[in-house]
């Protein structure tokens, strides 16, 4: 078996300069203890790591580690989607989503002999204008933290600097007016967020879908209407307690695809990693497009 490990070094809420050098050397201990051919790359910039993927797809890799976030699994994701190459996840990012909900184990040596041993399966994706994600695209309030988020790299990450850019972006947040378009229905509303969900959460436990489920050939559709700032905090504890399609102001669907319209250009993520502005997005699943160790 040939096996590509892709390391971002930059990634996590404790990062130091020989961070990367001291990921690598890891990653190459415990290759060499499984005996499988391998290469091992660190990512450079924005869009590295799903280039390195893509050349590891096109040299005939039948496995790639993607020892990062959400972010980087989302650009190895990306790039591994039909090519038959199958995932596997070493986490060190913020959130760490997809990880969570895979049972990722949390010491780098286990995961990465998880990732060797387990029988791959296949697993939908989702896609918005044309961006893959795997866990979860949002549109609106979500979008914009994970641009104020994004915007602190080199500063320290974690649940409570994003609690913090939850908080500050509320307060002065005014909710846009959404069209939501589906098969078999049309929805206008004032939201806070309008989320696609191919898995249940955002990251650190957050769950935005609890039902969402990877390898059902649908996306879940989560509006979630405003009902003021300090309301919509309260409401916030919904995400870790898994109720939040009990809230009354909560809209869900299972769709196959969407058309989301907004009267001006609007934020958008996909995983938590910023995309560019848009007034008009459309979202559709892939199914079981994407093959992963766990």
């Amino acid at each position: 078996m040939r096996v590509a490990v892709v390391i971002n070094p930059v990634s996590g809420p404790r990062v130091r300069a020989d961070t990367g050098a001291a990921r690598r050397a890891e990653a190459a201990r415990a290759l060499a203890r499984h005996g499988v051919e391998h290469a091992i790359a660190l990512s450079e910039y924005a869009g590295h790591p799903r280039q390195l993927a893509a050349e590891a797809v096109s040299a005939g890799v039948e496995r790639v580690i993607a020892w990062g976030g959400d972010g980087t699994i989302n650009e190895v994701a990306s790039a591994l989607a039909g090519s038959g190459a199958a995932l596997g996840i070493v986490r060190s990012g913020s959130g760490n989503g997809l990880a969570n909900e895979l049972g990722v184990p949390r010491r780098p040596e286990e995961a990465i002999a998880r990732a060797l041993a387990c029988q791959p399966r296949a697993i939908d994706l989702g896609e918005i204008n044309g961006r893959v994600f795997v866990n979860v695209a949002g549109i609106g309030f979500d979008a914009r933290i994970a641009h104020r988020f994004n915007a602190l790299r080199g500063r320290s990450h974690g649940l409570r600097t994003y609690v913090r850019e939850v908080v500050d972006e509320l307060r002065a947040y005014t909710p846009s007016r959404f069209t939501l378009a589906t098969a078999d229905q049309r929805l206008e509303i004032d939201a806070l967020i309008v989320v696609f969900a191919n898995a249940p959460q955002y990251g650190n436990r957050a769950r935005i879908c609890p039902t969402a489920r990877f390898d059902d050939g649908k996306l879940d559709a989560v509006v979630v209407r405003s009902r003021g700032a300090l309301r919509d905090l309260w409401r916030a504890r919904r995400l870790f307690t898994g109720s939040v399609l009990r809230d009354p102001g909560v809209w869900h669907r299972q769709i196959d695809r969407a058309v989301v319209e907004t009267a001006a250009a609007t934020p958008c993520h996909v995983d938590g990693e910023p995309c560019d502005l848009a007034s008009t997005f459309v979202v559709r699943v892939r199914p079981l497009a994407l093959r992963v160790c766990a």
